[in-house]
């Protein structure tokens, strides 16, 4: 078998409302390829400090997706919101100096546009940044022809993936009615087993068979 942390991809992203129709159609990719989806919002423990729960996810992830594409200025504050790309050099920084273990962490950093990030993170020019130009199904292609270089199955195609995540969408409400949850009020790890939940009733996938990550 696999070790978790071979197959646990941490992501990074928005967790706001406006962003919540891109985050499920990303963590149901990361599923429906066989793989843990990891987020802060898997713990909500007041007991341990945020960014020692950040990097301790970290550690555990080989595999990485990072969206800095909410950066934009607060309309409240006027200032721009850094956990994204501050996130993204916590992972850098992991695969840089975490030792041998960590040497073969991998990334995929997506913003709304291909060069946009040139504009306030110019210090990751020369990397691959993809466009998702804020649409689910250019996500989940991206996500999915990633992925694929980064495990030794091969993966269902990216239009496969779209076209089971809309079918999904249009079945989640009864699943969730089926576990007993609100289809509008998901936390991260009630999503992730609605969606295992789902894909182990329509097989054909690789799917994510264990959530627990190795230390």
């Amino acid at each position: 078998m696999r070790p978790a942390y071979d197959d646990n991809v941490f992501i990074n992203c928005p967790f706001d409302e406006a962003y919540r129709p891109m985050f499920r159609a990303l963590v149901f990719t990361v599923h429906a390829c066989g793989m843990t989806a990891r987020s802060a919002l898997e713990v909500d423990n007041g007991a341990e400090v945020r960014i020692e729960k950040i990097t301790r996810i970290i550690g555990q992830c080989r595999h990485s997706i990072h969206d800095i594409s909410h950066t934009d200025a607060d309309a409240a504050s006027g200032l721009p919101r850094m956990n994204m790309p501050f996130e993204l050099g916590l992972f850098l920084g992991a695969k840089r100096y975490g030792g041998p273990r960590h040497q073969s962490k991998t990334c995929i950093i997506f913003d709304r546009e291909r060069y946009r990030y040139q504009q306030f993170l110019s210090d990751i020019a020369g990397q691959d940044i993809r466009a998702h130009r804020n649409d689910p199904a250019e996500l989940i292609r991206s996500v999915r022809n990633a992925l694929a270089t980064m495990r030794p199955a091969r993966l269902p195609s990216g239009q496969l993936i779209r076209e089971q995540y809309e079918a999904f969408l249009l079945e989640v409400a009864d699943v969730c009615a089926e576990m007993q949850l609100d289809p509008e009020d998901l936390g991260h790890r009630d999503l992730a087993e609605v969606i295992i939940a789902w894909l182990e009733r329509n097989p054909g996938h690789p799917r994510s068979i264990s959530g627990a990550a190795d230390e």
